[in-house]
């Protein structure tokens, strides 16, 4: 895409301080967008914002507000602040998440809401925080950040999956409510993908058992067909394809971005 495709887009990316967050705020800025980082750290946004702004040039605009996507008063404030940084919100990639893994009947109740609240309320309430003034204007793109967990069932983390589930479900649904309203919002699916979160997952394997990492990786490796992971920036561009102005007909759809993995 050319540099000027989401010339005088603002897009918002949440969990924008690393991973498929920073990978997909590049993508955006790259396209001509303004691009506010928003994440609980930061201190890794602020750092995330000098590292694209040191690579992409100084004309780039990008601004980082900090916020806990799961706290309603929060996500209201942060919203109303991006706005009044870099104008109206056009796109808003819901990409913040966290991923822990449980047996089923040592899952407690503490863990279960945790992934929801973060996983899927959040995304709720970030993209209510949009949409009363994108149905203003009848033009937006909301891509949601969701997982092949949110296709298919895996073992050992069913408060993800029913939290990824839960987001498709979501997607679906708006898509249908604002299809005439010049709005899209679609999913995008990851398998296992080269992050921060995909580490934690290793790190966890290895210390609740006796693999090595390289083992931890071949295990996890294996629902790729591809037999690889994925890469941040793989991701960002099917974001990026979906918030592109040829795109306005694509909507309420969960693309698996996963090398192949049957879904």
């Amino acid at each position: 895409m050319s540099n000027d495709t989401l010339k005088d887009r603002h897009a918002v990316v949440t969990g924008g301080g690393s991973g498929i967050g920073a990978a997909t705020a590049a993508a955006l800025l790259r396209a001509g967008a303004r691009v506010t980082l928003m994440g609980r750290d930061a201190a890794k946004l602020d750092a995330q914002r000098d590292a694209l702004s040191a690579a992409l040039g100084g004309g780039a605009q990008i601004a980082c507000v900090s916020v806990d996507v799961t706290d309603e008063d929060a996500v209201s404030a942060a919203f109303a602040r991006a706005a009044d940084g870099l104008g109206a919100i056009d796109i808003l990639v819901n990409n913040a998440g966290q991923a822990t893994a449980s047996p089923f009947a040592q899952t407690d109740l503490a863990l279960w809401k945790r992934m929801l609240d973060v996983n899927l309320t959040g995304v709720f309430l970030c993209t209510r925080a949009v949409l009363p003034a994108m149905l203003a204007r009848k033009s937006g793109r909301i891509v949601n950040v969701a997982s092949t967990a949110g296709q298919v069932g895996y073992p050992y983390v069913a408060a993800y999956c029913a939290s990824k589930h839960g987001v498709i479900g979501m997607t679906r649904a708006l898509a249908l409510e604002v299809a005439t309203q010049g709005i899209t919002v679609n999913a995008v699916c990851p398998g296992y993908t080269e992050t921060e979160l995909l580490q934690a997952s290793l790190d966890q394997i290895t210390r609740k058992t006796s693999r090595s990492e390289a083992e931890a990786r071949s295990i996890l490796v294996r629902h790729n067909p591809q037999q690889r992971f994925v890469q941040p920036d793989e991701v960002a561009n099917a974001v990026l394809w979906l918030c592109a102005p040829g795109s306005s007909s694509i909507t309420g759809q969960s693309i698996s971005v996963s090398g192949g993995e049957i879904t």
